[in-house]
Order: C-alpha cells, then structure tokens, then sequence
C-alpha cells in the first residue's frame, strides 16, 4: 500500500472514531451485523420479540371470542349471556399479558392484536349490548350514547398505547377500558337478574354509559395496582379477606361485581379532589424532571 494510501486511510478511521465514542460503538456492535457490502447495521434495541407467540395470543384471541359472542347473544335477547361474556373477556384480557411475562413472550404483535381485541371486547361490544338492551328506545339520544362510549373506548387505547412510558405507572389515566365495560355490563347483567326489563331503565342505562365512555377520555387518575408486590409476604388475614371475596362473588355475582366496579368507578373522581384539595399535582403524567427524580 502506497504512503498515501495509508494516511488517507488512517484519517477514515480517526473520523470514524471522533464521531462515534468508543463505548457506543462497543455497544452497538453486540447487536450488529454486516452486510454483503461490508456495511455495519445495527440492530433495534432489545425489548418485544418481534415474533408471533402461541399462549398469550390464544388467552387474546379468546378475549376477542367472548366480545364477539356477547354481541351475538345480545341480537339473540340474551342480554345476561352477553354480560357474562364480556366479564369472561375481562378475565382472559388480565391473563393474556401475565402470561406473555412470565413466558417472556412478550411481542409487538400480541401488544397491537390485543388492542384490536380490547377494543372489540370492551369498546365496541358493551356499546352495541346496551343499545339493543336500552337506548335504542330512545332513539337519537340513545345511539349517539353508544357512539360516545364507544369512540372513548377507542380513544383510551389509543392514549394509553401512546403515554405508556411517561404515565405514572400506579394510576390510569382515566378510566380503564375493562372497567368502563364492568359498568355497563355488570348493570345490565344486575338489572336483568332483578327481572327488570331494558325499556323501563333507558335513561339510567343511558346516564351510566355516558359516564363510563366520558370518564374514559379524562385525565382522572384510577388506582391500576400495578405497584403491589405479588412476592412478598402478607398477613394471614389478608388471605381470609380474599377468601370471603370469592364467596361474597360467588353468592350473588351480578350486585356484587357491580357494585365493585361502582366504587372503582368513582374512586377515581375521590382521589383527583383529594389531590386538589392536598394541593398536590392531578396529573400522573411525568414531566422529565419527574422521570429523573
């Protein structure tokens, strides 16, 4: 190799090296290869797979099934049936990630698939049960009801797919859509239990709709539990207090789900004027100071 040659070489590399640091570029090469051109590509950062996994998506796919299904059953009068459904699809939508977790399954693909899902289940299914239930009677007021619940059903995923990085990770902001769907649901399946039927509780059915799909799209926070440690040891009348939970669902499942997701529905609204009232920060979006406190 000529002297030229050589220098003109040595400059590449020394520019090479002033614009990328040493440890970047030693960390970039873990997860980097080359091509049949000899270029480096780097590849994305750890984190989802971005593979199709089998379990979590089967729990996600029967979630969708049930949404599904209670819309069904709900064009068949079986307005009980399709409230049952869509409480079954709360259950599997609480699997489906834990299990993606605890396999390390976890993908792009099961992330966006259980939107798609959530947004059947809990968006689009409870706003079509309650108005073949109840608002249709009302016409105009009564479909537009439905639509609203069901656009914030859309618009909370949509958010919360967006902020999931700077949202205070103990709190929702707004309401959850599997609990909005609780509501609707759990007050349909109440009412039918109770023998009333759908004509003669339109504008309650239609003021709880209002509400769950409104309280969706607010900035109110809601406790997620996300922050309780399932490894640590608890008291053993914690366990007593779960056992007589499951007996008090078990007795009289339409009152008492309801009447949980009730509480849960308003407990939002307490702590947003319980933080104003402490003059605290209503917002559980973190600001950057926040995330580096």
């Amino acid at each position: 190799m000529s002297s030229f040659n050589r220098r003109k070489a040595k400059n590449s590399t020394s520019a090479f090296a002033r614009t990328r640091p040493l440890g970047k570029l030693a960390r970039g090469t873990q997860n980097s290869r080359h091509d049949d051109n000899d270029e480096l590509i780097v590849s994305p950062p750890k984190g989802r797979h971005r593979g199709i996994y089998l379990l979590p998506n089967a729990f996600t796919t029967a979630g969708l099934f049930c949404g599904f299904y209670a819309i069904v059953m709900a064009m068949g009068q079986k307005f009980d049936h399709a409230a049952i459904a869509i409480f079954a699809a709360m259950l599997l939508d609480a699997i489906d990630g834990r299990v993606a977790r605890l396999t390390n399954t976890q993908s792009e693909f099961g992330a966006q698939f259980d939107s798609l899902a959530d947004m059947v289940s809990f968006g689009a299914a409870p706003a079509l049960v309650v108005y073949i239930w109840a608002l249709q009677d009302l016409g105009k007021l009564g479909w537009l009801a439905a639509f609203v619940y069901c656009a914030g059903g859309a618009l909370r995923l949509a958010r919360f797919n967006t902020n999931i990085g700077v949202v205070d990770k103990r709190y929702f902001q707004g309401l959850p859509s599997p609990a909005a769907a609780a509501l609707v649901a759990g007050f349909i399946w109440l009412m039918q239990d109770l023998g009333y039927a759908g004509n003669e509780l339109s504008w309650a059915a239609w003021v709880i709709t209002l509400y769950a799909g409104l309280t969706m799209v607010t900035n109110v926070p809601f406790y997620s539990f996300k922050d309780i440690n399932y490894r640590k040891s608890v008291p053993f009348i914690a366990i007593f207090v779960i056992v007589l939970a499951f007996v008090a669902i078990a007795g009289d499942p339409p009152k008492v789900l309801f009447g949980l997701f009730v509480l849960y529905g308003l407990s939002g609204y307490a702590i947003y004027f319980w933080r104003l009232a402490k003059g605290r920060p209503v917002s559980i979006v973190q600001t950057e100071i926040d995330t580096h406190d």
